[in-house]
């Protein structure tokens, strides 16, 4: 307790040189945790986009012979027509699924007189797509039964869309923008929470009716085939049981439906984003060891002036050890106070800048408790050169030192 006392009461008797110490500190912990709750932030936003929604799982039609990887294969279009009376019975006798949809796509421009939009993402949906993905809506509404039973040509814009087209969302509502040689009224305007990134910059998207999309284009009404699980925890077993079931309606020889398992991709995902955290966040960590040697310095100049004060306390009986003890603890304190007050900045400043860069970037438990025990390291190791010099000092020699 008594080296606990002089410890700190150095510290408060020198405040400004105490803080200028804990800066390196500081700076090093706040860049090493920002980076590594941003990197967690991006490497999560990345694993979103691979996986697309939990509750809904994709099936596809692979020939004998081939293998595609479904992170990589453009599984849009099955090489085996798909009839939808063999997916609402999956659907119906496959425990776990409780609806189906069906997608086809094309990329295409948006245009509204002179306004255009290059580089769209046109979606073809089917009437389940919208029950299951439950988007937001801005303004308007989204596609209901009628506009397939009677082919309108309607279309459901996302806000980027609207936002280059119009002035407001609410401006988009019955304007008739063309799609190629086509017009559609718009009829709604959605909230896309997965935008992309392209040599355009951000890529729209828009949503058609899929029967439609395909009568105006010569293509294929069903290209991606998704069924909606009730257990996101069993989804990947309800999958396989789904790609079974269409694999025996089907009849096909050829080849057989497969569930598209995103596991290698997300396995290199990790692995990509691990690696570059993990080197990121060391060339940051590098600002700690500078913080450190900091510290060291300080404490050895401390020392230096406290040679009296060292030889008075050992004629008073100190022994080396709380001599030791005494410094170790003072330069644990200045780097665990620093550790703290840089994990508390970092932890302030992730979420808004996450936000700022669209990332649900936090600052995990794990990361916390290892930065403040990094911290206590880095004071123990550059602490103890200084804590041994003060340790060793002959009583005699100390008190006669001017």
């Amino acid at each position: 307790m008594e080296n606990w006392k002089f410890a700190l009461s150095s510290i408060r008797s020198h405040k400004m040189r105490s803080f200028l110490t804990m800066l390196g500190i500081i700076i090093g912990v706040a860049a090493v945790v920002l980076i590594m709750g941003l990197g967690n932030g991006m490497r999560q936003s990345v694993t979103d986009s691979v996986t697309g929604d939990k509750d809904t799982v994709q099936v596809y039609y692979e020939a004998k012979g081939e293998e595609l990887d479904p992170a990589y294969a453009d599984l849009s279009q099955p090489t085996k027509p798909v009839k939808e009376v063999w997916l609402e019975q999956v659907a119906k006798q496959t425990p776990g699924i409780d609806s189906y949809f069906v997608t086809n796509s094309l990329t295409s421009s948006i245009s509204l007189q002179k306004k255009t939009v290059k580089n769209v993402n046109i979606t073809g949906a089917s009437q389940g797509y919208f029950k299951a993905k439950k988007l937001e809506m801005l303004t308007g509404r989204s596609l209901q039964d009628n506009d397939y039973k009677n082919f309108s040509r309607v279309i459901v814009i996302d806000q980027m869309v609207a936002k280059k087209l119009f002035e407001t969302n609410g401006d988009a509502l019955n304007q008739v923008v063309t799609i190629g040689n086509n017009d559609y009224r718009v009829i709604g305007v959605y909230k896309n929470k997965d935008t992309a990134i392209g040599a355009y910059g951000e890529i729209g998207t828009a949503l058609v009716a899929n029967t439609q999309l395909a009568a105006e284009n010569n293509t294929d009404a069903i290209g991606q085939i998704f069924f909606h699980v009730t257990d996101v925890k069993n989804s990947s077993s309800v999958a396989k049981d789904a790609a079974k079931r269409l694999t025996q309606l089907a009849q096909d020889d050829n080849g057989e439906y497969k569930a598209a398992d995103m596991s290698s991709a997300l396995d290199q995902v990790n692995t990509i984003f691990g690696t570059i955290t993990t080197v990121v966040g060391a060339i940051a960590g590098i600002s700690l060891l500078v913080g450190g040697i900091g510290v060291m310095n300080i404490m050895l100049v401390s020392v230096t002036e406290r040679t009296r004060e060292i030889g008075l306390r050992k004629a008073l009986g100190a022994t080396r050890r709380k001599i030791l003890t005494q410094f170790l603890i003072e330069s644990m304190v200045l780097t665990i106070l620093g550790g703290l007050i840089g994990l508390g900045f970092a932890a302030l400043v992730v979420g808004p800048i996450g936000n700022a860069m669209d990332l649900k970037a936090t600052v995990s438990l794990g990361v916390a408790m290892g930065s403040i025990a990094f911290s206590a390291a880095v004071g123990i190791i550059f602490g103890l050169l200084p804590a041994n010099k003060a340790s060793k000092l002959d009583p005699i020699e100390a008190l006669r030192y001017d």
